[in-house]
């Protein structure tokens, strides 16, 4: 059983390392193929600290701020959505919490 989980790990532990070398190795194909270095090439996410302290996110060269998130947040919440399947996710997570407790408190005798 040891040789086995020893065999398992190190085969996951080979394939671990082949993703990353290969990721590694298509970005540098990404970069020949281009044939220069563009400063403009951003990355996907990047977050700059201003000399104030403060900190300022872009994600895919939109800047965002969490005023931008706080909007959205009100957006939802007037729009007040109905998802039916949220609903349904939380009432049975309320049932099974209920049935679970009830069923340690009948075993325990509490």
């Amino acid at each position: 059983m040891k040789m086995f989980m020893l065999k398992s790990f190190m085969l996951a532990s080979l394939m671990f390392i082949s993703v990353l070398f290969g990721m590694q190795q298509a970005n540098e194909g990404i970069h020949k193929m281009k044939g220069y270095d563009d400063p403009e090439f951003k990355s996907a996410f990047s977050i700059k600290e201003e000399e104030d302290g403060t900190y300022k996110s872009a994600i895919l060269g939109n800047d965002v701020s969490s005023h931008d998130l706080e909007q959205k947040r009100k957006k939802l919440e007037e729009m007040k959505a109905f998802n039916l399947f949220s609903s349904l996710g939380k009432t049975l997570a309320d049932g099974v919490s209920a049935v679970i407790e009830k069923t340690v408190k009948l075993i325990t005798g509490k």
